[in-house]
């Protein structure tokens, strides 16, 4: 199947892993294209995978081309967008597409959406969201082969997701994306109040997938800003994971699941006991429970003021 020529990169903004990459470079090549964004969490579950890809099928000639689109202000930033890539092992080339650009000449709605490209120049599959990472793979194969490739590898890659990339528990998930600025912002407890400090009162319960703000807070369009110690962010979730994208430096936090401190339940950047530190402008993993799964309450109260607070997703 045709699904239009490939565009350029030339609205890229600037180049992560190797110097700007032109239609007449790739020409000859199969190349798989994946626009992405660092604190994606369905893009972190994509990423063993693509990852495997660009490792097994590089000799035959796949080229796989990372098109960094940022959702959030602080993702425009390439030198977070290299520590990121640098911590994920990411060492295919990324395109910086903070204008859009790259974006809107694929006509991408989608964070993560693979475009499967043959050697001339034809955009011959696309997948949006994860999943279907084996049908993924045979494209490849197919389009190396059409190509002329030698010694292809066969198989499908043996893919072993942990942390981050753990693809989400859909038998029990029923919380969903949920964002804390304004801009976006659904299911707060009350009216958000924009752009100013205010001083938020917590509610005594909150509904499933309710969320609400303790403490002096100022809410901007992106996030809510902590303007001094001790507030708190509480949701009532069904889950097994809850991440939050958070910003700041040597940020002190704890995190209680029903009041309580999360033991076996703590995610990767907490401990038993519910500390962890935001240190950088990323996505933190707060819980991971091995079960039940049930309605609960998380509170992240913060020890330190100046932490910004972006967004939550679950698994």
């Amino acid at each position: 199947m045709l699904l239009g020529m490939m565009p350029s990169f030339r609205g890229a903004t600037s180049w992560v892993n190797t110097q700007p990459l032109s239609l007449e470079a790739l020409r000859g090549k199969v190349v798989l294209v994946e626009f992405w964004t660092y604190t994606c969490i369905n893009w972190r579950r994509t990423l063993p995978y693509v990852s495997a890809w660009a490792s097994k099928y590089k000799d035959a000639g796949l080229v796989v081309v990372g098109v960094s689109t940022p959702e959030f202000s602080f993702e425009k930033i390439q030198d977070n967008v290299r520590r990121a890539a640098k911590e994920m092992h990411i060492d295919f080339p990324i395109a910086i597409d903070n204008d859009y650009s790259v974006w809107n000449s694929f006509s991408n709605e989608y964070w993560p959406a693979l475009y499967f490209i043959d050697a001339k120049g034809n955009i011959r599959h696309h997948q949006f969201g994860e999943g279907d990472y084996e049908q993924s793979e045979k494209v490849i194969q197919q389009l190396l082969a059409e190509a002329g490739a030698k010694n292809v590898p066969g198989g499908i890659s043996p893919v072993t997701p942990t942390g981050f990339s753990l693809a989400a528990d859909g038998r029990t998930l029923e919380s969903g994306e949920t964002y804390v600025g304004y801009g976006r912002a659904q299911n707060f407890s009350s009216d958000l109040v924009r752009d100013k400090q205010h001083l938020f009162v917590g509610p005594r319960r909150l509904a499933l997938n309710q969320w609400a703000l303790s403490g002096d807070w100022t809410v901007s369009q992106e996030a809510a800003t902590l303007v001094k110690t001790g507030g708190r962010v509480i949701f009532r979730f069904h889950a097994r994971d809850v991440n939050l994208i958070m910003g700041g430096a040597s940020i002190r936090f704890r995190v209680t699941i029903d009041g309580k401190a999360p033991g076996a339940a703590h995610g990767i950047d907490v401990d038993e006991q519910g500390n962890g530190v935001v240190n950088e402008q990323r996505m933190y993993q707060l819980v991971r429970q091995p079960g039940p799964i049930a309605d609960r309450d998380i509170t992240i109260e913060f020890l330190d003021p100046g932490v910004q607070v972006f967004d939550f997703t679950f698994g």
